[in-house]
């Protein structure tokens, strides 16, 4: 008897909105367990959203001291490795290299001392060989691999390929003979050397991030690369995710004859500086009598659970609005244990057909907002004043995701905090180089949940 079983594996809540709140499997012919570690309430949106038809809890995973040595010692020499095959150091901060506890600083400094050795990149597959070897000695392998015996999916689809785990649960599939499918979750990924599961097949957002997987792991035969987009994007082409105007401007208490600049906000780590650059931009408006013509919409990063923009949203009461995030969180406040809800894709849908413009330090809204031909403005200059004292835009901007950009000129450059005014209330409309950036990136985002649907029914 054929099995129809499809495993959706969501180690934690990434992923979520792109493959649940999706129409990825909307329709479909298969039964569909959900093997997660979600509490009621999860589940309950869930449900609401996507037919579940049975739902297994993960059981609980401890990673041993040798499985963490290996991993993170295959990461950094990964890192090093890819720095110098495409001539980018940046890469390089992809590592924390300054541990806070003293068991952790011997332990990073053990694998930071040894990873040298390891240059060239058949050592690097000889221990990745070590590590599944390692994984499939944790008694959480025995664990999953009886699971999936008595589940018995035709294929397991996973979230994101970041998650340990996942790791685990596709090496007990792989032994088992069941077909493996895993996304890359964002645009940045490849290059920062975190993908630790291997599968039969890997859903990708374009050619370009195709090359990259090709160039990071040569080792992946290309035939079982997938271009399929990212449903991410679908959202904004229907028309019921935009809240009526009436509605989303008396609920955030905006004003609709001002026009209304949205600032996204990075995490703590990526952009330390966010509120310094929300001021500036509040004072630059401010000071030049704007305050009655424009309004300020802070969208904080979902996973910023900081009170870093307090004194500044209290400063600018009348000119900066904030419009938290709608996304559940439990009590852990842990960045891969909150996820939004069905009506943050709403929020965040009608932010960017609202809006007037996005400014943020190289965030992906660059995209949402080009959905609807909404300029964005990058951020380049640094703050005389630093909340950490390494950190520089310089650095963000050398990321190898950005050396997609087809030209400079896809996005307004802030450069200082002098052109604040002019670079903000000038734009109107996104450039030509945005939209071929936005190609590039994205490709076909509009038939995503279609080809990811028809890639699995295919396997």
């Amino acid at each position: 008897m054929e099995n129809n079983k499809i495993m959706l594996l969501f180690p934690d809540g990434v992923g979520i909105r792109n493959y649940l709140y999706s129409s990825v499997f909307e329709g479909i012919s298969e039964d569909l367990v959900l093997f997660h570690n979600f509490d009621s309430e999860t589940l309950k949106a869930i449900r609401e959203n996507v037919l579940i038809n049975d739902e297994i809890s993960i059981p609980v995973y401890k990673e041993s001291v040798k499985e963490k040595f290996l991993r993170e010692l295959i990461c950094l020499s990964r890192l090093y490795y890819n720095a110098q095959l495409v001539n980018n150091k940046s890469l390089l901060t992809n590592w924390n290299w300054n541990q806070k506890t003293f068991s952790k600083k011997i332990f990073y400094k053990l694998i930071e001392k040894t990873a040298p050795f390891f240059k060239k990149y058949s050592s690097i597959l000889k221990l990745e060989k070590q590590y599944q070897k390692a994984i499939r000695q944790n008694i959480f392998y025995d664990e999953v691999k009886d699971i999936l015996k008595a589940a018995q999916p035709k294929v397991i689809f996973c979230s994101h390929q970041r998650a340990l785990k996942a790791t685990t649960i596709f090496a007990a599939a792989a032994d088992l003979g069941i077909k493996t499918t895993t996304v890359i979750y964002s645009w940045d990924n490849l290059s920062k050397a975190r993908m630790a599961l291997r599968a039969d097949n890997y859903l990708v957002w374009s050619h370009h991030m195709k090359k990259e997987l090709e160039i990071y792991y040569p080792e992946i035969p290309s035939e079982q690369i997938h271009i399929t987009s990212t449903p991410q994007f679908e959202f904004y082409e229907n028309e019921q995710n935009i809240i009526k105007k009436e509605t989303f401007y008396e609920q955030y208490n905006l004003d609709p004859d001002k026009k209304i600049i949205c600032f996204s906000g990075d995490d703590t780590k990526t952009s330390p500086d966010d509120p310094s650059y929300l001021n500036d931009i509040a004072e630059e408006l401010t000071k030049a009598g704007l305050q009655n013509e424009y309004q300020i919409v802070l969208r904080r990063c979902p996973v910023d659970f900081s009170e870093r923009y307090k004194s500044v949203v209290n400063n600018y009461k009348g000119l900066i609005k904030e419009i938290a995030p709608l996304w559940y969180f439990n009590t852990s406040n842990e960045w891969n244990a909150v996820y939004p809800s069905i009506e943050d894709v709403k929020l965040l849908c009608s932010t960017a057909f609202y809006a007037d413009i996005v400014v943020n330090v190289g965030s992906t809204m660059a995209f949402d907002f080009a959905m609807f031909n909404k300029p964005c403005v990058f951020i380049n200059y640094d703050q005389q004043t630093k909340n950490v004292k390494d950190w520089s835009v310089e650095t963000i901007y050398q990321f190898q995701h950005f050396k997609s950009m087809p030209s400079e000129d896809a996005v307004i450059w802030l450069n200082d905090k002098e052109e604040i005014v002019a670079k903000l209330t000038l734009a109107k409309i996104c450039s030509p180089a945005m939209h071929q950036w936005k190609d590039i990136v994205l490709e076909d985002y509009k038939e995503s949940a279609a080809k990811i649907r028809e890639t699995i029914n295919s396997i």
